[in-house]
């Protein structure tokens, strides 16, 4: 697995709520390249519930709709927009969790619309949701223009992003 290098890392003004490293109010997500799928492994803060130790379904489709354009990102070297996405809650998500792991891969493109799957499981890997988004891709130039996307690269060391997190009681 490789680390992803956030291309907007260090730009003035640069505030994503689901991937600014530095936004104190924001999921600060980061992400992994994994094969074909790109992955993220996020920890739940009590300050995202809506029911008591219950991650709220509005947070849960934002991670997974930063995810999708994150596969959108390194998968095809552009930006894009979401034109749809569709969740199913499985099972609750708690914000007392030590971390969630997302998944994201390709599962269609057709011209410039692509089909991205999701699955979100808790830290005992137990499916909590699944989201389907369909992502219009930007042409280069106009992702580069607009959105200052210039390309988004791995690190060349591979890593083992679990290796650091806290075992999970049985």
């Amino acid at each position: 697995m490789k680390r992803i290098i956030n291309p907007w890392r260090g730009m003035e003004g640069y505030r994503c709520f689901g991937c600014a490293p530095h936004s104190p109010e924001g999921l600060r997500m980061e992400f992994y390249e994994d094969g074909e799928e790109i992955v993220s492994i996020w920890h739940p803060r009590p300050e995202f519930q809506g029911w008591v130790d219950t991650l709220h379904g509005g947070i849960q489709a934002t991670l997974a709709d930063e995810i999708s354009s994150w596969v959108v990102f390194r998968k095809f070297q552009t930006s894009g927009v979401t034109s749809k996405m569709e969740v199913r809650y499985h099972r609750p998500i708690h914000t007392s969790d030590a971390y969630i792991v997302l998944r994201a891969r390709v599962e269609e493109q057709r011209r410039n619309l692509v089909r991205i799957a999701v699955c979100i499981t808790d830290s005992e890997e137990r499916l909590c949701t699944e989201a389907v988004c369909v992502y219009f891709l930007f042409p280069k130039e106009k992702a580069a223009r607009d959105f200052h996307f210039c390309n988004c690269p791995v690190e060349e060391e591979e890593c083992n992003p679990f290796a650091e997190l806290p075992a999970v009681e049985q």
